[in-house]
């Protein structure tokens, strides 16, 4: 490669970064101008917190001891940030049945951008959310109890975790019909997922034919690494017959990348394809 090659390849990339920080900023942007959708995503997992540590908390016992509430509101985090992907497709979906899409694949960007810079607004909004909801868990009694680089650690695989989800929300988004179509399509993969899991039941409570699968899940090792590193009880949760049980900060980074690498070159290749409908 000449020099001159080289030097267009460089700038070619410092514009297509210039393109991402400018759909990021639209994202955001777009989050202060509908108000109500941010309002749903920061209400929603209030009221599991509330509910399941006022109401529910009682109910429930946790075999291997500790306070339910430290116990529960992990789940929660974790499931409000899978269920963030669901509104990405959704919103991505209204994005192509208005013709946005189009109008974007017409303007001289580079046209990664445009999922770039979804996804990583959606990342910042997460961020967003995972502190509101941080602010309502210490107000309820739940607490970090291994010092300040666990703690981050733990909130920084929540976010990672939240951008894997967001990849997988942008591949559906711009690869269905409509947005009812998204909205269905993203709860029919995330319900599953979300409540399959240790995240508010024990795994050793399910049937034995699907703890394995329970066990195997992205949300379980997500939520039973971020307990591990807050210092929160873990339900009996470290079954030597699962290894992602057993080594759950290190199953928890292999999901999440493992997601990323898969739905990021599905999201581009879906956007290449879409048209507006």
């Amino acid at each position: 490669m000449t020099v001159t090659e080289t030097r267009v390849a460089g700038s070619g990339f410092v514009l297509a970064l210039r393109d991402c920080a400018v759909m990021t900023r639209r994202g955001m942007l777009r989050l202060g101008r509908v108000p109500d959708e941010l309002a749903f995503n920061l209400v929603q997992p209030i009221l599991f917190v509330l509910l399941f540590s006022y109401v529910f908390g009682g109910a429930i016992p946790l075999p291997g001891g500790g306070p339910f509430r430290e116990y529960v509101v992990v789940a929660v985090f974790a499931h409000s940030l899978a269920f963030m992907g669901v509104g990405t497709g959704t919103g991505l979906a209204v994005d192509m049945s208005r013709g946005l899409i189009d109008r974007f694949r017409a303007l001289p960007m580079a046209h990664v951008a445009v999922p770039v810079g979804r996804a990583n607004a959606e990342l910042l909004r997460a961020l967003l959310v995972t502190g509101v909801l941080a602010i309502v868990g210490l107000l309820v009694g739940w607490r970090a109890h291994l010092g300040l680089l666990s703690t981050l650690a733990g909130f920084g695989l929540l976010l990672l975790f939240a951008y894997a989800m967001a990849w997988v929300g942008v591949t559906i988004g711009l690869s269905v019909r409509n947005p009812e179509v998204a909205g269905t399509a993203g709860l029919l993969w995330v319900l599953p997922l979300g409540f399959v899991s240790n995240g508010f039941v024990p795994i050793s409570s399910m049937p034995e034919w699907l703890q394995p699968v329970a066990a195997w899940n992205p949300v379980t090792a997500v939520v039973t690494a971020t307990r591990t590193l807050f210092g929160n009880p873990l339900g009996l949760a470290a079954d030597p017959r699962f290894w992602p049980l057993a080594h759950p900060v290190q199953a928890a980074v292999i999901w999440s990348l493992g997601l990323i690498a898969v739905f990021v070159p599905l999201a581009l290749l879906a956007f290449r394809s879409a048209r507006s409908r």
